[in-house]
């Protein structure tokens, strides 16, 4: 797809400004055209300010910067929030009397220009040719990602820089992009890939850089660097197992209506969901019990985030539906704020919507109201307890950072925090560590482990990643493909 040039970046001595009071700082870099680089380090290292740095976007402040690229197209979870930020802004459902559907898969992917047969060649590749005039809104998050990955494709880049690809891509997908871009770098396509994971880097990536408080220390073949001690410490935070943490306490005062050790928690009969013409979920029976923790599974597109929805009450399809929550038939006269009191919440799609001004502090003490931003004064108790999940996620020093100033990580880091800072009868991670580098995966597994161990929290969680479930998973639920829908398997784990 790409032809091979000699095109090259060349950094010496380089100083990128980042924002007001923080910049990047590149010793010495150099791309060669053909190369494959992978650029590893730990949440709010700087990975995603060195991709926008390569891309162009960032301003050298010192140093030199030399580019020879005429063609550079970049992916990140970053632009994916924009470009749902602009779709949002774009909508006109509330001055027209229907829905507006806004820009289709099709639409987004060819915006920037691009052939016909080869959208639909890489639409099939990444399994959603039959998605491509479907609106961009109703898709997937791991849906999503797969359209600005074709998007940046169909540009036939020369350096193509992909932030975090395989996050939210299901087992198949990953398989399926990892396969193509070692097809695209044994054609010649430079490659820069920015992973938080270690098993993702791939063998043929022949560089290797690593990032540490916004300076990329280390850089050279992959087989020095992989050797160096900086490496050598990432995999030690990645491997820490047996340390304990206590999380900071629920608030003492809170008064949530307490749930019975019989009532079950969820009850769903022969759910039918559709949008249009298309069922996302049909036939669905399934119960969550007290004491149950479950782990949802299933591929891009399955209706996993659908089913959550209904859950946390935000569907509107749940009141035509057999639905009962927490004891309660759904559209019984129970308000959004009965459901919503008893439940933490973290997804992709709330972090793209938690757009309001704020703080990291002031985004975990909305945990404690359920809004996104605070429009009420906290208490002083909860306000200390904001302080104590700040030290403990490592941030406090950002505690007056704007929260769209963070990184992509540090975002989930406090939404996760915000989450549980409650202590939740009921917590929903739908893909939480997504983003998050091996040390933050660690310790985010340990705090569920740690706050459903206290007996008073159920967990729903989702992930395609098996490695990334919590010990204390106890059951599953298996969205399988079957014929044109998916059939749903209940079993023990």
């Amino acid at each position: 797809m790409t032809a091979i040039s000699n095109a090259a970046i060349s950094i010496n001595s380089a100083e990128f400004a980042i924002s007001d009071q923080h910049q990047l700082t590149i010793p010495q870099l150099e791309v060669r055209a053909g190369q494959c680089w992978s650029f590893v380090g730990a949440n709010g290292s700087g990975k995603t300010s060195l991709a926008r740095a390569l891309a162009g976007e960032l301003t050298l402040l010192s140093g030199t910067l030399n580019n020879s690229f005429n063609s550079i197209e970049w992916v990140s979870f970053e632009q994916l929030q924009a470009l749902a930020d602009r779709e949002r802004e774009q909508d006109e459902s509330d001055t027209l009397n229907y829905q507006d559907p806004g820009r289709s898969a099709r639409e987004i992917m060819q915006e920037q220009g691009g052939n016909a047969d080869q959208l639909s060649t890489l639409a099939a590749r990444f399994g959603i040719r039959d998605l491509l005039d479907r609106s961009f809104r109703l898709l997937s998050t791991g849906e999503t990602r797969k359209v600005l990955l074709c998007r940046a494709l169909l540009q036939n880049p020369e350096l193509l820089i992909l932030d975090e690809p395989f996050d939210g891509l299901d087992v198949d997908a990953h398989a399926g992009l990892m396969s193509l871009l070692q097809e695209l770098v044994s054609a010649g396509q430079t490659l820069v890939l920015i992973v938080n994971r270690l098993e993702e880097l791939p063998d043929f990536s022949d560089q290797l850089g690593i990032l540490t408080e916004c300076d990329l220390s280390v850089t050279g073949p992959r087989t020095e660097v992989s050797a160096s001690l900086a490496l050598s410490q990432l995999r030690h935070l990645a491997s820490l197992e047996g340390t304990q943490q206590a999380l900071p306490p629920a608030d003492p005062a809170a008064v949530r209506r307490q749930l019975d050790a019989d009532t079950p928690r969820i009850q769903m009969r022969n759910m039918l969901i559709s949008y249009g013409d298309k069922q996302v979920l049909a036939g669905l029976n399934w119960q969550v019990d007290p004491g149950q923790h479950w782990q949802v599974i299933g591929p891009n597109g399955a209706g996993k985030s659908t089913l959550l929805s209904l859950v946390t009450g935000d569907h509107p399809q749940g009141y035509s539906n057999d639905l009962t929550l927490f004891g309660r038939r759904r559209g019984s006269g129970e308000s959004i704020w009965d459901i919503k009191q008893h439940i933490g919440y973290v997804s992709t799609s709330m972090q793209q919507d938690y757009r309001v001004t704020a703080t990291p502090k002031a985004v975990i003490l909305s945990g404690f109201f359920d809004s996104i931003g605070v429009y009420q004064q906290p208490g002083s108790t909860q306000l200390a307890l904001a302080e104590q999940w700040l030290s403990l996620l490592g941030m406090s020093h950002l505690a007056n950072e704007p929260f769209r100033h963070l990184s992509y990580g540090q975002q989930r880091l406090l939404l996760i925090a915000r989450a549980m800072v409650k202590h939740p009868p009921l917590l929903i991670l739908d893909e939480p560590l997504q983003g998050l580098d091996s040390f933050n995966r660690h310790w985010v597994k340990r705090w569920i482990d740690l706050l459903v161990a206290e007996g008073g929290t159920q967990l729903l969680f989702v992930s395609h990643h098996q490695q990334d479930a919590p010990s204390c998973i106890s059951h599953r639920l298996a969205f399988v493909p079957d014929g044109d829908g998916y059939r749903y398997d209940i079993t023990k784990a």
